[in-house]
């Protein structure tokens, strides 16, 4: 695969995710009982977004304006947004930006690596080389986590479940290949076999309504526990943009987690909206009994 994330860094997807993981971990640490973080995908760790108008061969337009860089100079009313772009802000500031724009953009293993505490462990794979090498450079000072270059929906056989008992698992994959769904539901079933009660969360992109609906009749095919689809987009079907929007699947979602994230997304998207047509929802597939 071909994937670098670095061109998209902070876009408004990545604030999306990040807001919500923020918001899982939060939800994660209301217990006292440390639990396993898993990140299948984790990429590099840290984004340079100067990189970010750098393509393979030709200049791009950056898309962490539209996104991070909504929020830069904006105090939002939420807790759990300003403790997101806390953390954002103080990597960037600690990697050395002096500047009034962000430079350094920190992935999702940065972020939950600086809400973790003592009790709490990280497992982060990423099976392209060069990113896990620049991956494990990232987080060689982060304790309780270990790096592996390994296919991520692997590592769910390998480490599941884990001596905590508890687990996050984040399913954030590139989707380059078409068959990227039907692994994520195999993944998903072989995950929850071993760990009926781990929350997992599932990134996917909004490009085709089509291709995600018959993502949910896909995995609706695995004996699912309460199930929920939370999604942003930020322009209308009739816009003219490639990803108008993306969402995060969550299996086993915590305790009141929706009247929670109701009031995140109707401030993201109002941020982040790019044309008329935006909007959030938040879908039971399965929903609690």
């Amino acid at each position: 695969m071909n994937y670098r994330h670095h061109f998209h860094a902070g876009n408004f997807a990545d604030v999306m995710k990040h807001v919500l993981l923020v918001r899982l971990v939060s939800a994660m640490q209301r217990k006292d009982k440390g639990f396993l973080y898993l990140d299948t995908h984790a990429g590099r760790g840290s984004y340079d977004l100067g990189d970010a108008s750098r393509g393979d061969t030709l200049e791009r337009a950056p898309e962490w304006p539209d996104g991070v860089g909504r929020l830069w100079n904006h105090m939002p009313e939420l807790e759990i947004t300003r403790d997101y772009l806390k953390i954002v802000r103080d990597y960037d500031a600690e990697r050395g930006n002096t500047e009034a724009t962000p430079r350094f953009y920190p992935g999702s293993p940065q972020i939950v690596g600086r809400m973790m505490r003592e009790q709490d462990r990280m497992l982060l794979s990423e099976r392209q080389t060069d990113e896990c090498d620049e991956l494990d450079i990232a987080m060689g000072r982060q304790p309780r986590c270990s790096v592996q270059a390994r296919d991520g929906f692997g590592s769910l056989r390998a480490t599941l479940p884990p001596p905590e008992k508890r687990a996050l698992v984040l399913i954030d994959p590139p989707f380059e290949s078409p068959d990227e769904f039907k692994a994520i539901a195999k993944a998903l079933k072989d995950g929850l076999r071993r760990l009926p009660r781990g929350v997992f969360a599932i990134w996917y992109p909004i490009t085709q309504r089509a291709r995600v609906n018959g993502f949910f009749r896909e995995i609706q095919g695995v004996d699912l526990p309460p199930t929920v689809a939370v999604e942003l987009t930020i322009a209308g079907e009739d816009v003219e943009i490639k990803m108008r929007g993306c969402g995060l699947l969550i299996v086993n979602p915590p305790w009141q987690f929706e009247e929670e994230v109701a009031s995140d997304l109707n401030e993201l998207k109002e941020r982040l909206a790019q044309a008329p047509g935006g909007s959030s929802h938040f879908d039971w597939l399965v929903p609690e009994q």
